[in-house]
């Protein structure tokens, strides 16, 4: 996917404020509306730059653009990394479900899950959203956790500002990724008498070394010794939340998977622990172990490309 350039698309510099952007909006809309324009690509010119100004005009979207397009150059190969948008606040009146469809793929790929809708007015305040990083580690004992977000804004001069807040977030144990934490009257005033909107975390996991999650599943890829594996041994391996001895059977070989009941992350019920046997074969690094291989290279008559059909 390519990257896009939307200040370039609309002529204006990166600092540009919100006036300079629709006026020239406005410009580039007289030139290219296939109703009236003459160029042979005003209908592909004209679509690139309502894309443009749907992200430029937005002080939510223009800033996390702004945000995750650090360094990039038009055309330039484009993937945002996972977590790109963790920490950053948005209301939930962004724009329609329709509008990322309509869009190019780069665009789907940003703001596609980034606004739920535009909603009608009403007493109560709208809501924010906003995606959290947590450590798998935090849903297996629950935590209270430090987070900041950061919301976009309109300064006197028409630029796009951050504003940063800090909240203590309370993170219950068992929770999972992707599921949604309501902080009670955390979002938009409420017009009148009507009551503050919430704020809404969605949770996802931040990447970890040796851990992955499926749903309430953790997976561990289990290294162990050659004769571990043959002869089968009980060995220690960490979770998150202790040390837990887990039996080998003899024979096993690289990649099987051995499945712990409902010692993954903790629920009604409980995910499993998936273990992902890896031998690791000790090196031939002093004259013992060298002689260990070669009494083995004699007496055992094993030979693995027979046995993989190689």
């Amino acid at each position: 996917m390519e990257f896009k350039d939307y200040y370039q698309a609309l002529g204006v510099p990166r600092d540009a404020p919100v006036d300079e952007i629709k006026k020239a909006y406005r410009k580039l809309a007289r030139k290219y509306h296939p109703d009236v324009s003459k160029e042979k690509d005003a209908e592909a010119r004209m679509k690139e730059v309502n894309e443009a100004y749907a992200v430029l005009s937005d002080p939510e979207k223009r800033a996390a653009y702004d945000q995750v397009g650090k360094g990039y150059q038009p055309g330039q190969e484009f993937r945002p990394p996972p977590d790109w948008d963790s920490g950053f606040e948005y209301s939930g009146s962004g724009f329609s479900g329709q509008e990322a469809a309509d869009f190019s793929d780069f665009f789907s790929e940003l703001f596609g899950r980034m606004g739920t809708g535009r909603g009608t007015a009403h007493a109560r305040g709208g809501d924010h959203h906003a995606r959290i990083a947590l450590d798998i580690e935090d849903a297996f004992t629950g935590a209270t956790r430090q987070i900041s977000l950061r919301a976009p804004k309109i300064d006197s001069s028409g630029r796009v500002t951050l504003d940063t807040r800090t909240l203590n977030v309370k993170i219950p144990k068992g929770i999972r990724e992707g599921q949604i934490i309501r902080l009670a009257g955390q979002g938009d005033p409420g017009l009148g008498e009507g009551t503050r909107g919430d704020l809404l975390l969605e949770v996802q996991f931040r990447g970890h070394p040796r851990y992955r999650v499926d749903g309430r599943d953790l997976l561990v890829e289990l290294p162990v010794a050659p004769w571990e594996a043959a002869l089968g041994a009980v060995v220690p391996v960490d979770v998150p939340d202790g040390i837990l001895k887990v039996r080998i059977p003899a024979g096993a070989q690289s990649g099987r998977q051995l499945r712990v009941r409902e010692r993954g992350i903790p629920g009604d019920p409980a995910g499993d622990l998936l273990l992902e046997i890896r031998i690791v074969v000790p090196e031939a690094s002093t004259p013992k172990a060298k002689e260990l291989y070669e009494t083995m290279a004699r007496e055992l008559a094993f030979d693995p490309r027979a046995h993989s059909g190689a």
